[in-house]
């Protein structure tokens, strides 16, 4: 049970939640704080204050006050009205972490909504309501304002959810699960809204993916060397030592150890004559490491959010005061999420290279052209080179920072915007390709380890090759290999090979 008071999120915790479907509660002291917070709202209402997203219209329409016999229904138009996402829905999922981060926004105390709201995201999560959300439709302005009101609308008994694989109302949902739709009271529905959980969410599973690719796609390239035949010097601890980057010496160990007791290595430790190999051999540590540093950051700034206050405006229980700002705003995460994104289409660019080295007969060090077994009556990996290429220019065009765009709305009183959202859902793209062209360079590593046969690569090495052919046959004749891709690059997902 992961108990919910406001404090910041592990990755670890968000994946456990949303993917492993373990339960979540309120903690007393989230209670406690909401309704601190909640009741500096009701003495605002009784005594005739105006104040934002209380009594008060919203963004332009902030100078507009609103009757105290009106605030309920200002709270359900805005959710309703501000519904208007479009596009493929979120998965399950990215749902879920959005459930999980909204609650646990709430749960902080900051929002001045009562602790009903918050008990009722954690129900929506323990009882497996997934509200339908689609995807498209946040500028990361006053947070992920539209994909925030799909998921506020289930809790009310409106739009629509899936409950036991099957789309339905959101009234049908709770009725199915014995809920009550939630009554909005003042302010409330500006609570559920504000914020930047949608793009968080996206970014934090796509997160998780990431570290483990970059992590395998290390392990992978170390298969790469033996089936070139190359050599692991490059990734002496002295080298590392003198240029101390965390990512670079953390890479430079996985590929020692994951190469320690190779015959291939020792059949030619002492015969090679080539005097080092190329970059995207060599240069794994530098490379791969400044990836995982980069992802490191990324991982720093989604924890620091999990648990931050980006409601608005926001109650200070202890002084009484309600102020307005920009906690809302997804700057810090539109930042990471493109920086992730870079540094991941660059890891698909080493990896796209080391495919190359393995099927280009001029490269191979005596590997058989593209490893097919008959070279010219068949292809082998010819074209998983090409698909390789082809998904690598995808991901540079995807990498381009959406957070350097901007476009005004709310007739230009949010005049500056994220496009965190856009950040997140391209990152996550480029998470999926990448896990592709790292499923490539797995298929053909592992053909050219078995081309070194009857010598054994290392027991990790091994190990990682028995995993794999679970999924993917030794080729030995020519097949569709989008298959084998696309079933490797799954099974990279499911966290087949790093777990």
């Amino acid at each position: 049970m992961i108990q919910l008071n406001g404090e910041p999120l592990t990755l670890d915790q968000i994946e456990a939640v949303a993917l492993d479907f373990q339960p979540v509660s309120l903690g007393d002291t989230a209670r406690s704080q909401m309704t601190a917070s909640r009741q500096v709202i009701d003495e605002i209402i009784a005594k005739g204050q105006v104040v934002y997203g209380v009594n008060t219209g919203f963004g332009k329409l902030s100078d507009v006050t609103i009757p105290n016999d009106k605030l309920k229904l200002l709270q359900l138009n805005l959710v309703r009205s501000h519904a208007c996402g479009v596009g493929p829905s979120l998965e399950q999922g990215e749902v879920r972490a959005m459930l999980l981060l909204r609650a646990n926004v709430l749960a902080k105390g900051f929002s001045g909504a009562r602790p009903e709201c918050a008990e009722q995201l954690v129900e929506l999560l323990n009882q497996k309501i997934h509200p339908v959300v689609p995807s498209r439709g946040s500028v990361g302005a006053s947070g992920d304002l539209a994909p925030l009101a799909h998921l506020a609308l289930v809790l009310i008994g409106e739009g629509t959810a899936e409950v036991d694989g099957e789309v339905i109302s959101g009234a049908q949902a709770l009725a199915k699960r014995g809920l009550t739709p939630l009554e909005l009271g003042a302010k409330e529905g500006l609570a559920l809204l504000n914020g930047t959980q949608a793009m968080g969410a996206v970014g934090a599973l796509a997160l998780i993916r990431a570290l483990r690719l970059v992590r395998l796609s290390t392990m992978v390239g170390t298969m790469t060397i033996d089936a070139l035949r190359d050599t692991p010097a490059a990734f002496d601890e002295r080298i590392q030592a003198v240029r101390p980057h965390a990512g670079q010496i953390e890479t430079a160990k996985l590929l020692r150890e994951t190469i320690e007791g190779s015959e291939i290595r020792e059949s030619h430790r002492y015969e090679d004559n080539r005097v080092q190999d190329a970059y995207s051999i060599r240069c794994m540590p530098q490379v791969h490491g400044a990836v995982l540093d980069v992802l490191k950051h990324v991982q720093s700034v989604l924890e620091i959010e999990s648990g931050s206050g980006t409601d608005n405006p926001l109650v200070f229980a202890n002084e009484g005061d309600v102020i307005s700002g920009g906690n809302f705003h997804g700057a810090p995460l539109a930042y990471a999420f493109d920086y992730a994104s870079i540094v991941l289409t660059d890891l698909g660019s080493i990896i796209e290279r080391r495919i190359e080295r393995l099927v280009n007969p001029d490269l191979s060090e005596g590997l058989p052209a593209f490893l097919a077994k008959n070279p010219g009556m068949e292809s082998g990996f010819m074209m998983a080179q090409v698909t390789a290429a082809a998904l690598l220019c995808e991901c540079r065009v995807l990498a381009h920072p959406s957070s350097c765009d901007n476009t005004p709305t709310s007739a230009g009183k949010e005049d500056h915007v994220s496009m965190g959202m856009t950040g997140a859902l391209k990152m996550s793209q480029i998470v999926g390709f990448v896990e592709r062209i790292l499923a490539i360079e797995f298929l053909a590593a592992a053909e050219g380890v078995e081309h070194r046969r009857p010598l054994k690569s290392s027991p990790v090495i091994e190990t990682l090759l028995l995993k794999l052919r679970e999924v993917a046959p030794k080729v030995t004749e020519d097949r569709a290999l989008g298959i084998d891709i696309e079933s490797v690059a799954n099974e990279i997902r499911a966290k087949r090979f790093t777990s």
